[in-house]
């Protein structure tokens, strides 16, 4: 039986919750309002199955001295022990559902994402892969259910991406989609290669929990914003106009470009969205262990030994190198279906983190 962590703190913050809950001005701010109710629904769901494990081992006692009794009827004894597997069964798996509630919520979670991908190694083949990448990510984003915003694109000559940034909105995005940051890699024989050979390519992947004004403040006078006629494969689409932005965050160096909108005005806010969320980024990294490497630590340097994901279409699988598993039906992948994928990371992610609280807890 695991050494559960002792529950007094979450009784304690269970009541500041709720006393900050009954103040007048809570609905004030409402995205921080119900993460507060959402926070406090786990804290009761935490003590709700406290109380259910105690009387399971308050009965798992009675009947275990029932069973020791010799004045007591044999079928009696019989129905005892037959119920005690099956208690104690319950007992490991609420000690197991107890200790994912104590984790602490990650605040970031439930907001939207930014998904930015860039083509690594490999030429023209890595920036086709980026924007399948790109593809297959919104199609998983719609068979959510969530809206994805295109905020930035850089076509290649093949018709692939140099670069592309995507918004996605909606409920826990950035906690579905956190761990898909990295190098991804692709072999296959590309379709510009006449002798049939396998070609190794990389793209890299950063995801980004979208930031609001109230999480960062960026100062006037700490950007250089220019603006510039917007460049790429000619067309009627082509943007004529001194639209494209591009802005620098002096203090940290962060540039960002957009040039997708006709409008000046949509194109520097798209991009001070995308800034804002790099610098949320940064500042989490600074704050937390668990975002200790800066940007370019998340998504590598595009070579191809850094890599997170690997696409075999010869051998139609795709394996992810951080907990072994590989899914075939690499086409089905390619159109959207990562949720298994998706849900074995965070489960791995959870694992990491009881192991931890447990280890704490034996201190």
């Amino acid at each position: 039986m695991p050494l559960l962590p002792p529950l007094d703190p979450f009784r304690k913050k269970l009541a500041e919750l709720e006393t900050l809950a009954g103040g007048e001005t809570f609905y004030k701010d409402q995205r921080k309002a119900a993460a507060t109710l959402r926070e406090i629904q786990k804290l009761k769901e935490l003590f709700e199955k406290e109380e259910e494990r105690q009387k399971l081992n308050r009965d798992i006692k009675d009947n275990e001295t029932l069973v020791a009794d010799p004045a007591i009827d044999a079928d009696l004894k019989t129905m005892a022990s037959e119920e005690l597997p099956g208690m104690k069964k319950r007992v490991g798996e609420l000690e197991g559902e107890l200790l994912k509630l104590m984790l602490p919520s990650d605040p970031t979670d439930s907001r939207n994402t930014i998904m930015e991908f860039r083509a690594g190694t490999g030429g023209d083949e890595a920036a086709i892969f980026a924007s399948e990448l790109m593809r297959l990510y919104t199609r998983y984003a719609e068979n959510r259910g969530w809206k994805v915003e295109m905020m930035n694109t850089s076509p290649s000559e093949l018709g692939g991406m140099k670069e592309a940034s995507i918004l996605i909105s909606g409920e826990n995005a950035y906690k579905a989609l956190k761990f898909e940051s990295g190098v991804h890699r692709v072999q296959r024989v590309p379709a510009t290669e006449a002798s049939g050979r396998i070609h190794t390519s990389t793209a890299t992947v950063a995801v980004l929990p979208e930031a609001e004004e109230v999480d960062i403040e960026v100062k006037p006078e700490d950007l250089d914003i220019t603006v510039c006629r917007a460049s790429g494969p000619g067309g009627q689409g082509v943007n004529t106009t001194d639209s494209a932005v591009q802005i620098i965050h002096r203090p940290t160096g962060v540039m960002v470009k957009c040039m997708d909108e006709r409008s000046q005005l949509k194109n520097k806010n798209k991009a001070m969205k995308i800034l804002r969320s790099r610098l949320l980024q940064k500042k989490q990294e600074d704050e937390k262990a668990k975002y200790e490497a800066n940007r370019k630590g998340q998504i590598g340097s595009g070579d191809r030994s850094e890599r997170i994901r690997t696409y075999n279409f010869p051998q139609d699988r795709m394996t992810d190198h951080r907990i072994n598993l590989t899914l075939h039906n690499l086409p089905k992948v390619m159109e959207g279906s990562l949720q298994e994928v998706i849900d074995a990371l965070d489960q791995a992610d959870t694992q990491e983190r009881v192991d931890f609280l447990l280890q704490e807890a034996e201190k």
